[in-house]
């Protein structure tokens, strides 16, 4: 039987669940599975069935509000009216591809480029992150000559049938592909290391030379910045340069995953990728650039784009469609004139000490780590032993739900909370998830 995957199957409904829900949901659950297949997955043991959603809120069938914690799709907060103007204005005028002059995909690339290192210049547009890791791939196999990708032990970088070969998150059940090494992850709970940074660039070329010794010629590094799907690895910030000298000293490329760490929601810098003072050569972004329309990116070096563009033309149907550049344009401007990158250091930063503080009440609470409004809170059965609780994780997402807060897990253990709202989330939040985790840790007797 196939290991349940992480990034799915930790926090879902199953079919055990179902007798214990009311006749309504039971009904909703039943027909899904009849009309949409076995392969889809809910969230909660007793599943959300949500109606609306208004910035960091949303509100089920019933009228009750929820405080959301985990979706960053919605980056600048559900529904944000800067977004649907935008959509609707441009909808009424044209929608269609990239085959055709407009401006719109034009203005938009000068404006995200803007944000990025100047060696990055050159943009492409699809329609997902999927997408955009998919060609990344491609791209630093075109560049290097190899074939093989290394990506850290938890990762998620798409469904695709390259990306899911390098998402060991989806559950064995999904095999990587022959080409693909996994790193361990530079976790600095767990990891007793006294430069992080050096033993995570070593844990890279030890895999490299496992390609080599396998007949693999090295292609590229792939991480998402902030190591989310392995438990939100954030600190020390810098750690990445020496793993990323060591890629380009073996002829790959650092491909950094943008779609969970960019656009600001780090608080330390626009991009996750700048808090590590690195420069990728390629960078992916996926729908939170849209706050949740279909679009994603890729964003390169004119000279590493150049090995595969000047030999093979892309063409995406609806990648940078007039549309969804207007939403990526709307959530950029949000992002400037709300000032939502500072806003997202300092909330973070004063959310994150209350959340440290509850460390003095709950003794099963590991440690707490983030930046910005990226958040990992991690549950262990012992601080000594740091063994980790991932039934206690599970319970917690359950009592958060009976709350009101909506969040979900993610490690390779399953025991982290992963505490991501969209950025719309207010100082005057805090309160309530705090509170809430408060409650629901004494209320499991933890």
């Amino acid at each position: 039987m196939a290991t349940r995957s992480t990034i799915m199957d930790t926090n879902s409904f199953r079919a055990e669940h179902a007798d214990g829900l009311d006749a309504a949901t039971r009904k909703l659950t039943d027909k899904r599975s009849k009309v949409l297949g076995e392969s889809y997955r809910l969230f909660y043991r007793k599943p959300v069935h949500l109606v609306r959603g208004e910035g960091q809120y949303l509100w089920d069938a019933a009228g009750n509000k929820y405080l959301d914690v985990y979706n960053n799709v919605a980056s600048i907060g559900h529904c944000h009216p800067a977004v649907i103007e935008a959509v609707n204005q441009q909808m009424k005028m044209l929608n269609t591809h990239t085959r055709y002059l407009h401006e719109r995909i034009l203005d938009y690339t000068d404006e995200l480029l803007a944000t990025t290192p100047d060696a990055i210049d050159r943009a492409m547009y699809m329609c997902t992150g999927s997408e955009a890791n998919d060609l990344a791939i491609r791209i630093a196999r075109a560049f290097s000559g190899g074939t093989g990708i290394i990506v850290s032990q938890e990762a998620y970088h798409g469904t695709s049938d390259l990306t899911s070969g390098v998402s060991p998150a989806l559950g064995s059940g999904q095999p990587l592909a022959a080409t693909t090494r996994l790193v361990s992850p530079p976790d600095a709970y767990r990891v007793n290391a006294p430069d992080l940074g050096a033993w995570f660039a070593n844990e890279i070329q030890k895999q490299i030379d496992d390609m080599k010794a396998h007949g693999i010629k090295f292609a590229g590094f792939l991480a998402d910045s902030i190591f989310s799907s392995d438990g939100v690895l954030p600190n020390p910030a810098g750690f990445l340069q020496k793993a990323v000298d060591v890629v380009h000293a073996n002829g790959g490329i650092f491909i950094a995953d943008e779609v969970q760490p960019g656009f600001g929601r780090t608080g330390d810098a626009f991009w996750g990728f700048a808090r590590h003072g690195v420069v990728p050569d390629v960078v992916t972004t996926g729908k939170p650039m849209g706050n949740g329309i279909p679009v994603s990116g890729l964003l390169a070096k004119s000279d590493v784009l150049a090995a595969f563009s000047d030999d093979i033309p892309y063409f995406n149907t609806f990648g940078g469609n007039p549309v969804a550049m207007a939403a990526a344009q709307a959530v950029l401007t949000v992002i400037k004139e709300e000032g939502l990158q500072e806003h997202s250091r300092v909330v973070g930063a004063k959310l994150l000490i209350e959340l440290q503080k509850l460390m003095d009440r709950h003794d099963s609470i590991g440690d707490v780590r983030g930046a910005g409004l990226f958040i990992g809170f991690e549950l262990v059965q012992d601080r000594e032993s740091k063994t980790p609780d991932k039934a206690l994780a599970l319970d917690l997402t359950e009592k958060l739900r009976d709350h009101h807060v909506l969040t979900s897990v993610a490690g390779p253990y399953g025991n982290v909370l992963k505490l991501r709202p969209p950025l719309a989330f207010q100082e005057a939040d805090i309160d309530w998830l705090v509170g809430a985790l408060d409650k629901s840790l004494t209320e499991l007797g933890r």
